[in-house]
């Protein structure tokens, strides 16, 4: 699925607020004709956005998955679409099942912002040292503990090793900065933390060295601010 995430306060359902979850879980619920409860890839951060967003959920009606997906995208609000529906074997579980995930994230380097695409990318003026930010991907790329790229506070405390599979800059027209990894899996704000202290060595407050530093660690404290949420797309969620 597709959805904006500028309006919602992340992906999962919360008592108070707006969320992803609840929205689709209400829309399927009236589909369907019972309750649903649906399980995600993973749990965005408010104002996060997704291209390739995968849930799961059960239910006994005889309802064709492409008339799922049209009943759906005629009922749910303009920011959300879904691509497609398949059934699963009842072992399939969105995020365990999981392989690999790819998330992108935009920046805009240059002086003037864009106002249209402000809720989609962060806005950076100064120029950044891009050959910098390039290198210290590279050097991400494998199996590290990466604790300091870790949310302060998460549950998660063991194991906090993962593979990333790839970490690449391309520098587009117009200022535009991609950054895209792809992993085995994510630690909660990893992605946003490690971008966050990526822009720190481009702006030179801190060494490649000293990056890979932060890197060994362990430790959230020795790492950069977290980068704005709206400039995060979960790209891609792969399964065997």
């Amino acid at each position: 699925m597709i959805y904006d995430g500028s309006a919602y306060h992340g992906w999962q359902r919360q008592k108070d607020s707006l969320t992803v979850q609840q929205v689709l879980e209400e829309k399927i619920s009236l589909i369907v004709g019972s309750n649903v409860t649906i399980t995600g890839s993973g749990r965005t951060d408010a104002g996060v956005h997704a291209v390739g967003q995968v849930c799961n959920f059960f239910h006994n009606s005889k309802i064709k998955e492409e008339n799922m997906v049209k009943g759906l995208n005629a009922i749910l609000p303009d920011d959300i679409f879904i691509k497609d529906a398949v059934e699963v074997p009842e072992s399939f579980h969105s995020r365990y099942s999981a392989i690999a995930k790819t998330y992108n994230y935009v920046i805009l380097n240059r002086r003037e912002p864009d106002i249209f695409q402000r809720n989609y990318l962060w806005h950076i003026k100064k120029i950044l040292d891009i050959d910098s930010m390039k290198y210290c991907l590279t050097r991400i790329e494998g199996s590290f503990d990466f604790s300091s790229f870790m949310a302060s506070g998460s549950k998660l405390q063991n194991d906090t090793v993962r593979t990333m599979l790839m970490a690449k800059l391309n520098l587009c027209d117009h200022g535009i900065i991609n950054i895209a990894f792809k992993a085995n899996g994510f630690l909660r704000h990893m992605v946003r933390n490690i971008v966050g202290t990526i822009v720190e060595v481009g702006l030179k407050k801190h060494s490649i060295a000293e990056f890979m530093d932060i890197l060994a660690a362990k430790d959230r404290k020795a790492a950069g601010k977290t980068a704005p949420a709206q400039g995060l797309f979960l790209m891609e969620v792969e399964y065997n």
